[in-house]
C-alpha cells in the first residue's frame, strides 16, 4: 500500500492492492511520512474501509481528531456485536460510535446533561441493541475511568440498530423508531388492551418491521401472491384485517409510499397472532 495523505503521525489515508483508498490507523505510522512512500505494514494496527460511498477524507479527518484510545476501545468492545451479527466489522459504525462518545465526554466535562426522551421506546423494540449499548458504555466507564449516565446507552443503541440493518442512515433508522411506537399505539388502541412488548411474538413483530422498512426504503416491497391466497388471509382474519389496514395507512403516511396488499397480509398475519396470544378481546365495529 501507498500512503496518499498523512492525517497526523498515527492516521494515514493509502491506497490497498485493489486499488481502493482506506484509512489506516497505528503508533507513529504518519511520522515523517510522505505521499507516495510505501506503508509500513508492521506499524498498521487498523484498517478502516469508508463504507456506503462516504468519503476517504473526510473519514479520516473525523477518525484523526479522536482520541486512539476512544476508537480502538470501540473497536474491541463490538467486537462481540458484529460476531452475533455474523458480518464483518463496520468502519462507518465504529467511527459515528467513536465520535458521538467523544462529544458526550466533553459534554460530561463541562457538567452538561442531555435528555433521551426514546428510553421506553428503545428498550420495547431494540432490547438487544440496548444490551450492547450499556456494555459499551459500561467498558468506556471503566477503562477511561468516567462516569457516562446510563441513558448514554441510547443514542448508541440507535448506532447499532442502523449498523444492523446497513441503512447508512441514523436519520432513517430513528423515524423507523418513531413509526413502530406509533403502530403499536395503533393496535393496542384497535383492541384496547396493551400488548406485552416482552412477548416473543411482539419480538416477531419488530424484526419483521424492521425488514419492511427496508424494503420500503429499497422499493422492493413484497407482491408477489396470488389475489386469493390475499382474500383468505383476509377472510380468516377479519378483525386483524381491519387492524392491518389502519396500520398500512399509518405506514403510507409516514412512509410517503403506497403499502402493497401483500404486504398488508403480511401485516394481517402478525396482528392476528398478536392479538390471539395475548387474548385480547375483539374491537369494536
Amino acid at each position: 500500500m501507498h500512503i496518499l495523505r498523512v492525517f497526523n503521525t498515527n492516521v494515514v489515508l493509502a491506497r490497498d492492492a485493489d486499488g481502493g483508498e482506506v484509512v489506516l490507523t497505528g503508533r507513529g505510522l504518519g511520522f515523517q511520512a510522505r505521499p507516495g512512500q510505501e506503508v509500513d505494514p508492521t506499524k498498521v494496527i487498523r484498517v478502516f474501509r469508508p463504507e456506503d460511498g462516504r468519503n476517504a477524507d473526510n473519514f479520516g479527518e473525523m477518525l484523526a481528531a479522536l482520541a486512539p484510545e476512544l476508537v480502538h476501545l470501540v473497536d474491541r468492545v463490538l467486537a462481540p456485536v458484529w460476531a452475533e451479527l455474523r458480518r464483518e466489522p463496520s468502519s462507518t459504525t465504529v467511527l459515528a460510535l467513536a465520535d458521538h462518545l467523544s462529544f458526550a465526554i466533553k459534554r460530561i466535562e463541562r457538567g452538561m446533561d442531555a435528555v433521551y426522551p426514546l428510553r421506553a421506546e428503545v428498550a420495547h423494540l431494540y432490547p438487544r441493541e440496548l444490551h450492547w449499548a450499556e456494555n459499551v458504555v459500561a467498558a468506556v466507564n471503566d477503562e477511561l475511568e468516567l462516569d457516562l449516565p446510563a441513558d448514554e446507552a441510547i443514542p448508541i443503541a440507535m448506532h447499532l440498530v442502523n449498523a444492523a440493518f446497513d441503512s447508512g442512515n441514523l436519520a432513517l433508522t430513528y423515524r423507523m423508531t418513531g413509526v413502530f411506537s406509533q403502530v403499536f399505539e395503533v393496535i393496542e388502541g384497535a383492541f384496547s388492551q396493551p400488548l406485552d412488548r416482552d412477548s416473543v411474538n411482539v419480538a416477531r413483530f419488530i424484526t419483521h418491521l424492521r425488514y419492511f422498512f427496508v424494503r420500503v426504503h429499497s422499493e422492493e416491497q413484497v407482491q408477489d401472491h396470488p389475489t386469493s391466497f390475499l382474500d383468505a388471509i383476509a377472510t380468516a382474519y377479519p378483525d386483524a384485517h381491519r387492524c392491518a389496514r389502519r396500520v398500512a395507512d399509518i405506514l403510507e403516511l409516514r412512509l410517503g409510499q403506497p403499502i402493497t396488499e401483500d404486504e398488508i397480509s403480511y401485516l394481517t398475519l402478525h396482528v392476528a397472532r398478536l392479538t390471539q396470544a395475548a387474548s385480547i378481546r375483539k374491537p369494536e365495529k
